[in-house]
This record gives structure tokens, C-alpha cells and sequence, in this order.
């Protein structure tokens, strides 16, 4: 019996069973273990199936959101997984990882007087049936078109171009320099918040999907991109991401035990750090550890040295928690997993002992000021305030900058003062002719889904490129 929009109304948001925070800050499972059949139709039931749906436009590759709800509501979730992958040929990763509360979650009709849909949390649940059930559809390869494309990386960016290129009948070949595919999806998040397994399975579909994954190939190097169009490539797609490690550049940074966010989180993901003794990575698993940053590499960062083994992992951020880039979800769960908050923290000096090992952390405190170009209030230094906080480890995560490797080697293609390379964001399209970009080495360090949505315009561009 269909259940009118007041009965829908008083149905409250159902939360996503998790695993107990004192067992999780031990191990790398999964901390969200996902809704039930009957938790996801009652989520699905709360949706009103508006006329005029707005959160749609806050989804950046524009999934048919009420239209997957619905199919969840009356119990065909396999379908629902195919209305997804209309237009996302990742879903179990953005399920997982993508802000939906800043994004599709935000304009929802709901949100105004209450809580919006969890459609995040529903759109992991249609992509985990599909996959578990084993009934995961690849759709039939059109006929060929004639044309090859190149893609280089193979992180959301590229694995969304790629797939979507491959379904309108170009031959692709992905070009990842990492020895296993999933750029930052798999080096730079970890296990507990997204499966590797689940993540391999989301890069096998775009395999099948007709895209080649060429890895231990890095592209500068071993093939500039003049060579790839010379070798008979007619378009190139080039999402080599942001991994370019910032620091701070303050005294003791080049001290034992100092990594960045980049080279601490791909130890422990890429090369299985987490599994020791299985995989004897190297990796420092410091007792006291400091991470510097407040964004979700930093909340990554910190979770990942708690389940190592640090008996007290801090977040120094020289700013408020209302001003903390990371989403709410990650900072709760840290909160919960016992990771100390340093607030209005700036780390001056990162101290050493006489084998150059790390020992401490000498910080100031810090005020908060008018806000700044960003809308966040300016951290302005309180005189006279030092203090030390006594840490073996340090790990630095205050953004990342463009890999500079292609633009370096590509003459002719246009970069802005901090190398990310420039393109129409209508299209993607560089200053080189054939050649396209999009994600992070564009746009910076942003979310997963902003660099799919730059991979499925691209696709468009390309292919409307190669059949003109």
C-alpha cells in the first residue's frame, strides 16, 4: 500500500550499524558495515519523490537519485544498481567516500526541517547487493569506433573516463605508474573506510567494460605524451592527480620519523603496512604520534597510527573544529576511536634527539581573527604561548600540489602558478590539441566524485572530439 508524504515524514533517519569504536581502533575492518534489506527500504521510504527533485544538481555526475530510492523502496535493488551506474561506474566507492552531506545531501527537500535522505548510505547498499549477489551486469560493447584513447592514471578521474569512453566504442588504454590500479582510491584511503577488495571489484568493472589497465607505467618517463599521440592515439586523457606532498618548512622536518600524509598512508595501504607480519612494509609505528592537518587525509592519517599501535594519536590544527575541512563523519569516528584533539595548535619546530629521531613537537597557541580568502577565520599566533607536545612520529598532511611530471614533459601545455594544468571546465579540453585533463591535477586536491564528474565530461568532450 503506498505510503502517503505525511506517513513518510515521520519516519526518522535510520543509522548505518558500525562497528564498536574500541574494537575498531584496533583492526582495519570495515568501520560502517552497511544497512540491511529492511534498514535500506525504510531509508528509501523516507524519500518524497519530489516534482522537481534539487538533489540531483548537487550530484556532479547527475545520478537519477529519487529514481534508485525508489527502487530500493519496493525491493529491486539490482535495478537500483543499474540506475546508478547510468551514470556512475563506481558507486560502492562514492557510497563509501564522497561527501554526500555537502553535496546531493544538502539541497534536500528534508534537510529543512530535519535530516535529508541518507542517500549516500543508499547508494553503497544497491552497489555492495549487486556485487555480493554476483549479479553484476556488463552491458554489451557498442561497435568499435576506430579510435584509440589514452588515459593516464588511473584514479577516479581516470577510471570514470575510461569506462565511459569505453561504453561509447573507443579502444582505451589506462596508463597507471603505481603497481597496482586505484591511484589515490587505493594509496591514499584506507582499509577501514574503503575495502580493498571493494575497490578492485569497482576497477574490474571498468575493465570489462572494455578499458586495458597498463600499471608500472609512468608516463614522462617511460612515454611522454607527444610519444603516446605519435604511437597512434587519437585523444589522451590525463588525470595524473595531485601527489605532490606540501610541507611546512619548519626547522626538523628532514628528522627520523617525519613522513608526509602521501608516503605514511600509501606504506600502510598500497604495501600493506596493516598486515604485518604478512607484509613486513616498513613503517614507523610510533606511540605517540602527531598529525598535522585537519582535513580527511589528516583524519586518515591518524586513525591509521592509532590501529598501528600508537597508545596517544593527536590532530594539531591551528584552527577551531568548526573550521575543520574533514567531514563530520570522519571527525566523529575519531573522536569516538580516541584520537586527542590539539586545537588552535601551530606546530614552530619539530624536535630531535642526538640520532636525529624525533622526541617533540614545540607549538604555539593560536587565537582566532577575522576570516580570511577562504571564510574561515584567520589562526593568529598568542604571544609567549610555546609549549611542547612529546611525540615520536610526525606525519604531515596539509595538502598536496599537482604532479609535475607531464606538464614538465608535454611543451605547449598550460599550467597555472601552482602547476595544475588549465582546461575549459566545460570540457576538459588543454591547451594542447587531443589532449584533456581533469581531477585533481586540475582542480587541486578536491573529492572523488568532483574528479569522476571532470572524467565523465572529458569522455563527452573526447568523443564528441574523436567523431568530429
Amino acid at each position: 500500500m503506498p505510503i502517503d508524504t505525511k506517513e513518510r515524514l515521520k519516519i526518522p533517519r535510520q543509522k548505518m550499524p558500525e562497528q564498536d569504536p574500541r574494537a575498531r581502533a584496533t583492526n582495519f575492518e570495515q568501520v560502517n558495515y552497511g544497512f540491511t534489506l529492511e534498514l535500506a527500504q525504510l531509508e528509501a521510504s523516507r524519500c518524497i519523490q519530489c516534482k522537481k527533485p534539487t538533489c540531483i544538481p548537487g550530484c556532479p555526475v547527475g545520478i537519477d537519485i529519487p529514481g534508485f530510492i525508489k527502487l530500493i523502496e519496493v525491493g529491486d535493488f539490482i535495478g537500483a544498481a543499474r540506475k546508478l551506474k547510468e551514470k556512475n561506474c563506481l558507486p560502492a566507492i562514492c557510497g563509501r567516500v564522497c561527501p554526500q552531506e555537502i553535496q546531493c545531501e544538502t539541497p534536500c527537500v528534508l534537510s529543512k526541517k530535519g535530516r535529508s535522505v541518507a542517500i549516500g548510505h543508499l547508494e553503497r547498499f544497491a552497489a555492495d547487493y549487486e556485487r555480493e549477489q554476483g549479479e553484476v551486469l556488463i552491458p554489451p560493447r557498442p561497435k568499435p569506433s576506430g579510435k584509440m584513447v589514452a588515459v593516464v592514471g588511473s584514479g577516479p578521474a581516470g577510471l570514470t573516463a575510461a569506462g565511459e569512453l569505453a561504453k561509447m566504442g573507443h579502444e582505451v588504454t589506462i596508463f597507471e605508474a603505481l603497481h597496482k590500479p586505484g591511484g589515490v582510491l587505493i594509496y591514499g584511503i584506507p582499509e577501514f573506510r574503503l575495502p580493498k577488495a571493494v575497490l578492485m571489484a569497482e576497477v574490474d568493472y571498468v575493465r570489462q567494460l572494455g578499458a586495458e589497465i597498463e600499471c608500472n607505467a609512468v608516463i614522462g618517463k617511460r612515454e611522454t605524451v607527444d610519444e603516446l599521440l605519435a604511437s597512434g592515439y587519437d585523444a589522451i586523457f590525463l588525470g595524473t592527480g595531485a601527489g605532490l606532498p606540501n610541507f611546512m618548512g619548519i626547522p626538523g622536518e628532514n628528522l627520523n620519523g617525519v613522513y608526509s600524509a602521501n608516503e605514511f598512508l600509501t606504506r600502510s595501504n598500497l604495501m600493506k603496512a596493516y598486515l604485518f607480519p604478512e607484509y613486513d612494509t616498513p613503517i614507523v609505528r610510533g606511540k605517540n604520534v602527531a598529525v598535522i592537518g585537519g582535513g580527511d587525509t589528516a583524519m586518515d592519517a591518524v586513525r591509521t597510527a592509532k590501529r598501528l599501535g600508537a597508545k596517544n594519536a593527536y590532530i594539531v590544527y591551528r584552527r577551531s573544529r568548526e573550521e575543520m575541512p574533514a567531514r563530520d563523519e570522519e571527525i566523529h569516528h575519531a573522536e569516538e576511536e580516541g584520537i586527542e584533539f590539539r586545537l588552535l595548535t601551530l606546530p614552530k619546530r619539530i624536535l630531535g634527539n642526538d640520532t636525529g629521531w624525533v622526541v617533540g613537537m614545540e607549538c604555539l597557541q593560536m587565537k582566532l581573527g577575522e576570516p580570511d580568502e577562504s571564510g574561515r577565520r584567520r589562526p593568529i599566533p598568542i604571544e609567549d604561548s610555546e609549549f611542547v607536545i612529546e611525540v615520536d612520529t610526525v606525519v604531515v598532511a596539509i595538502g598536496t600540489g599537482a604532479n609535475p611530471l607531464v606538464p614538465r614533459t608535454t611543451p605547449g601545455l598550460e599550467t597555472n602558478k601552482w602547476g595544475n594544468i588549465l582546461v575549459d571546465e566545460a570540457t576538459g579540453q588543454t591547451s594542447r590539441r587531443g589532449v584533456f585533463a581533469g581531477g585533481d591535477i586540475v582542480r587541486g586536491g578536491a573529492t572523488v566524485i568532483l574528479a569522476m564528474g571532470d572524467g565523465q565530461r572529458a569522455a563527452r568532450a573526447i568523443n564528441e572530439y574523436l567523431r568530429s
